[in-house]
């Protein structure tokens, strides 16, 4: 094995050490989607404000924490970026199914640097590989990262996949393919708008047609394994405060 994946295999541990840890001493561990990352600890302060009780989080692609979840217990409260993942839960009996809710819904952006030029009217068969300038585009990984998954179904719409499909820069998950663009690495990338809106230093080109890709919701559940307070917390997410901060924050919230 070498010293690269030796230190990356370490790394993994450590971090995996440091959730155990974490979910430890909080009164409830959450795995949520990477995108939630700017908005699920301002949720969680007040709830602690409010309760005195306190979430630890675990931020990473859906696929990710699906598979953890899969792998070991240790999560109480999985919320995903798509349905996908959380049904891939649910069948295996992973998940509560009575508790799953919908919780919130957000539109696909197309990105780029705030400092950028670029003018670009996201239709059918739009020039996005001229766009890019021999760059290449910000995804999430489009096999497994709902954000990725989501790009490709509206790019294979428009009829503009098979031409930019080798012009990706993938991404383990949306807040990297947001970090990418937001340091200029990539001319362009693909993120949510709830992302796009946490990231100053990128810009909003175009939004894709909600019919170009299938909804992008956020379905909430216990794990099967959830201690008896995560309940409360995940029934938090829905009251008028954690609501509040989510509309803050450019997600919208489902009925």
């Amino acid at each position: 094995m070498g010293w690269s994946r030796i230190s990356r295999f370490l790394a993994a541990l450590l971090t995996m050490a440091a959730i155990a840890a974490g979910a430890w001493a909080a009164d409830v561990t959450f795995f949520a989607a990477a995108s939630l990352s700017s908005a699920m600890p301002e949720i969680a302060s007040a709830y602690k404000q409010q309760t005195g009780k306190t979430v630890t989080f675990s931020f990473a692609a859906s696929s990710v924490l699906a598979r953890q979840i899969e792998a070991s217990p240790g999560a109480d409260i999985f919320m995903s970026a798509d349905s996908d993942w959380m049904d891939y839960l649910d069948a295996k009996g992973l998940v509560a199914h009575a508790t799953r809710k919908t919780l919130l819904a957000t539109h696909l952006v197309l990105i780029a640097p705030a400092g950028s030029a670029v003018a670009l009217k996201i239709a059918p068969n739009f020039d996005l590989v001229g766009a890019l300038k021999e760059g290449r585009l910000a995804v999430a990984d489009p096999n497994s990262v709902p954000a990725g998954k989501y790009a490709k179904s509206a790019l294979t719409s428009l009829g503009v996949w098979n031409s930019v499909v080798d012009h990706l820069a993938q991404a383990e998950n949306v807040r990297v393919a947001l970090a990418y663009v937001a340091r200029g690495e990539t001319p362009l990338g693909i993120v949510y708008t709830t992302d796009a809106l946490a990231e100053p230093k990128v810009k909003i080109v175009d939004t894709f047609p909600d019919k170009t890709h299938a909804p992008i919701v956020y379905p909430a559940a216990l794990t099967k394994d959830a201690k008896p307070g995560a309940k409360e917390f995940l029934e938090y997410l829905s009251g008028p405060q954690a609501r509040a901060i989510f509309v803050k924050y450019g997600f919208e919230v489902a009925k």
